[in-house]
């Protein structure tokens, strides 16, 4: 019983520990073609979070390099996860390619969940949070900065690179505790 309290206590002094995470991120995730789940309370470790709906086969796909970059230069203060999504018709036919595509083609290492819908009543239940706090996204790689606290603190729309000016000034301020 000493331990149980001991591990109990110990959880909720951690920095990003369940107790303090949103209900919303709060979930299991299968991992891009693995057996593997991923809990993003638990994988962000109280780190700010951005969060983007992705897809293969899109005019903008070739930002999966630029998300990568981020993920480099910022993995250790933020997480970069990516929700690959066939909501406007340019996902992958298979998640095997899908993941060929993330992981071979344009060397993601950060955290790619399997498909599912971003959009409408389907949607999974972060980016339900996601568009009640800001907006659904209206096509494929939008950009949703989130604070340790779950909270939206930028939205951006599939034309921003992940190299802009605009983003990577809104990551520096939230890492360096400006935004949340």
């Amino acid at each position: 019983m000493k331990k149980l309290t001991f591990l109990v206590l110990a959880l909720l002094a951690t920095p990003g520990a369940l107790a303090s995470c949103p209900e919303y991120l709060d979930h299991d995730f299968r991992k891009l073609h693995s057996k593997e789940t991923v809990n993003l309370c638990q994988a962000a470790a109280g780190r700010p979070l951005l969060i983007i709906n992705t897809a293969s086969h899109c005019g903008f796909t070739p930002q999966f390099k630029g998300l990568e970059a981020v993920h480099q230069r910022f993995g250790d203060r933020l997480m970069v996860v990516g929700f690959p999504s066939n909501d406007f018709k340019q996902g992958a036919a298979s998640e095997a390619s899908a993941a060929e595509i993330c992981y071979v083609n344009n060397g993601v290492s950060f955290t790619m969940l399997a498909p599912g819908s971003v959009r409408g009543e389907d949607a999974n239940p972060v980016f339900r949070e996601l568009a009640r706090q800001s907006e659904a996204p209206g096509w494929n790689f939008n950009k949703y900065l989130v604070d340790r606290d779950g909270t939206v603190v930028a939205h951006f729309g599939s034309g921003t690179t992940p190299g802009s000016a605009d983003l990577t000034g809104a990551i520096e301020g939230l890492v360096q505790g400006g935004g949340d």
